[in-house]
C-alpha cells in the first residue's frame, strides 16, 4: 500500500486538534524490526499535522545515537525528535551504565524491560502479534528483581538516575507485579515522570494495579495503531478506547501511534483517523488536546506541568 491511498484528508477542525501533538511511540529507524522509515522521514511526515515532537523507541538500542548520526539531516527537518534506551538484554538488560550514556547523550526516556520482560516472552511465545526480529538476538529474560523478590540495586540506580534527570521512566513490557514494585521505587526517588504502556496488550495489568500505579503517578498510555483497521492486530473497536478514557480520565491517559513497523500506517494517518473516530464518539476536543499535546509533552520534559 503506498503513502497515497492509504493518505486521509483532514477537516480544518480536526487539524486544529491534532496540532501540536507530541507522539510518545514512533517506532522509526534504524532497528533490527523492519522500519517504514527512519528517523528523518519521520520528521519530516509529522509536519503534515504540525506535531511538536517525536520520541522514537527501539527494543535494541539507544536511539539518541541515530538522532546524533543524523544531526545534520535533523538540523532542517520540522518536528524536534527525541530518543531513549530500552534496558533489555542488547543493552545488558537494566544497566544503570547504558542508562547513564542515553542520559548524557540527551536521552528524554528509559523504557523498561520489553522485549526481554518475561511477560512479554511468555506472550510472544502464544503469537500476540508481535513483530519478528530478522534475525535470532539471543535475547534473554531481564527482571527488575533481585534473587531475593526485592528490587535490584541496579533497578534502584536507575530510577536514580532517572530522577536527577528529570526524564521519563516507563513500565515497559514488565507483568503488573513487577512495574508496580518498579514505580514505587521511581516514585520514592523522586520520578515525577512516570508511563504505563499499553494496559490490555501484553502486559495485561489488572485495574488494581492500575489504581496503585496511577497513585505513583504514572499516566496510562494507548496506542492508536491497536485501533487501526490496517494494523493486524489487535484491531480493537473504537468504544473499547472510549471507554478507557472515561474509565482513567483525559488528564492521566496518553494516547501515541505506535507506529514505525513495516507494512502499518504512517503515524500521521493513525492519529488523523482514530483521532477523528474518537470525536465522532463523544470524546470532546479539549481532551484530545490534553491527552496527545498536554500530557505528552509533560512526560517528554517539553512543559513542568499537564
Amino acid at each position: 500500500m503506498s503513502v497515497a491511498e492509504e493518505t486521509l484528508t483532514p477537516t480544518p477542525a480536526l487539524l486544529k486538534v491534532l496540532d501540536g501533538a507530541v507522539d510518545l511511540h514512533c517506532h522509526s529507524g534504524p532497528s533490527p524490526f523492519p522500519r517504514r522509515f527512519d528517523h528523518v522521514e519521520a520528521s519530516h511526515d509529522a509536519a503534515r499535522i504540525n506535531m511538536r515532537a517525536i520520541l522514537c523507541k527501539s527494543h535494541h538500542h539507544n536511539t539518541v545515537m541515530d538522532l546524533l548520526a543524523m544531526r545534520t539531516q535533523l538540523a532542517t527537518a520540522p518536528t524536534p525528535m527525541y530518543g531513549g534506551v530500552a534496558l533489555n538484554s542488547e543493552v545488558g538488560g537494566v544497566n544503570p551504565s547504558a542508562v547513564a550514556v542515553a542520559i548524557n547523550m540527551g536521552g528524554r526516556c528509559v523504557w523498561g524491560p520489553t522485549v526481554s520482560a518475561g511477560q512479554h516472552i511468555r506472550a510472544h511465545s502464544h503469537d500476540d502479534g508481535f513483530p519478528s526480529a530478522t534475525g535470532n538476538l539471543y535475547e534473554s529474560e531481564v527482571s527488575i528483581f533481585n534473587a531475593a523478590g526485592d528490587v535490584s540495586e541496579e533497578a534502584d540506580l536507575v530510577t536514580r538516575l532517572v530522577a536527577d534527570a528529570g526524564i521519563m521512566l516507563t513500565g515497559g513490557h514488565l507483568d503488573g507485579e513487577s512495574m508496580s514494585a518498579y514505580f514505587k521505587t521511581a516514585s520514592a526517588n523522586g520520578v515525577k515522570r512516570i508511563l504505563l504502556h499499553h494496559p490490555d496488550f501484553i502486559v495485561d495489568v489488572s485495574e488494581p494495579d492500575i489504581e496503585t500505579m496511577l497513585g505513583y503517578g504514572a499516566f496510562v498510555e494507548h496506542e492508536l495503531s491497536m485501533y487501526h483497521p490496517q494494523v493486524p492486530a489487535p484491531r480493537w473497536p473504537i468504544q473499547r478506547l472510549v471507554d478507557w478514557i472515561n474509565k482513567i480520565g483525559p488528564e492521566r491517559t496518553v494516547l501515541d501511534s505506535d507506529l514505525g513497523q513495516q507494512g502499518n500506517p504512517l503515524p500521521v494517518d493513525a492519529y488523523i483517523l482514530i483521532v477523528q473516530q474518537l470525536l465522532d464518539h463523544g470524546i470532546s476536543a479539549a481532551d484530545i488536546r490534553q491527552m496527545i499535546c498536554r500530557n505528552t509533552a509533560y512526560l517528554l520534559g517539553l512543559e513542568e506541568t499537564n
